[in-house]
């Protein structure tokens, strides 16, 4: 089946559902499916967004102007992970007890508004990946339209680039407590700082890039244009000292580069392999 035949059916399974909520991100994935649900079920649509300390600033304005600009409705719902039991100790669970907290809240809102459809944005290729938060989407009937048609995410962002949403290229980003080894707790200031220092590379130019928090220690992942960036002394020693500034004593530069769940490169193979059976 190719890239127009998949699109085609989304239309149709969305259109099949009459009403939808969707969790909206404001990422690529999330977007796009907001953008098509909308374009077929009009104002029956509604995008909720989660508000916490763990999703900066930056992108919560992304997802309102983006509502705006297209007039959806967007509903905004605090969701503060740390408040759930056993969550602040960043056990490999943690995706699964935040979409849980998440998806309780959102068929909460459902419910007010007389919407019976509850939906979210993987894809197809997010079934290779460790992702426990997909035990939740199963356990709470939330519908998945993109991976439901077996939309990938080079095939999404094709789509989305036809459809001219500024997310086409959009770099991927996952939650800032992605971003803390398991078993290091979460706390607000952790948080606080990754956000600060993923913020000064995005304003230095860098587009795809994570800080891996190691307590007193950064870790930049990179793709090759940050690599080109960071290469410059006056760049480094610029992010040493602000580095310095929000708390870490040491800033290293991961030689490997970026790659999504690097943090999951260190738990054993066995605890893994459990992990995808939840």
């Amino acid at each position: 089946m190719n890239t127009k035949q998949k699109y085609e059916m989304l239309k149709e399974y969305i259109s099949d559902l009459d009403n939808l909520i969707v969790a909206f991100s404001g990422g690529t994935d999330s977007t796009f499916l907001l953008k098509t649900a909308h374009g077929v079920l009009g104002n029956k649509v509604i995008a909720v967004t989660a508000k916490s300390c763990s999703f900066p600033q930056r992108e919560l304005n992304e997802t309102t102007a983006f509502c705006e600009k297209e007039n959806i409705r967007q509903i905004i719902c605090d969701v503060e992970e740390l408040n759930i039991k056993g969550f602040s100790r960043n056990p490999t669970n943690r995706c699964y007890l935040c979409k849980k907290e998440l998806f309780v809240k959102i068929w909460s809102v459902a419910k007010d508004n007389g919407i019976y459809n509850v939906s979210e944005a993987s894809n197809i290729d997010d079934d290779r990946d460790y992702r426990p938060g997909l035990k939740a989407v199963s356990e709470y009937s939330v519908k998945s339209p993109l991976r439901h048609v077996k939309l990938t995410k080079d095939e999404i962002r094709s789509l989305s680039k036809k459809l001219g949403l500024p997310t086409w290229n959009k770099q991927s980003f996952a939650c800032l407590i992605s971003r803390l080894p398991y078993g290091e707790d979460i706390t607000p200031q952790r948080l606080s700082m990754i956000n600060h220092a993923e913020q000064l590379l995005l304003d230095m130019g860098l587009r795809q890039v994570r800080v891996r928090h190691h307590r007193n220690l950064a870790r930049i992942e990179t793709d090759e244009l940050g690599f080109n960036i960071l290469m410059e002394r006056s760049q480094r020693e610029k992010v040493y000292k602000q580095f310095k500034e929000i708390g870490f004593t040491y800033v290293t530069i991961d030689i490997i580069g970026y790659r999504t769940g690097s943090m999951n490169e260190m738990l054993p193979i066995n605890i893994v392999k459990s992990l995808y059976k939840t």
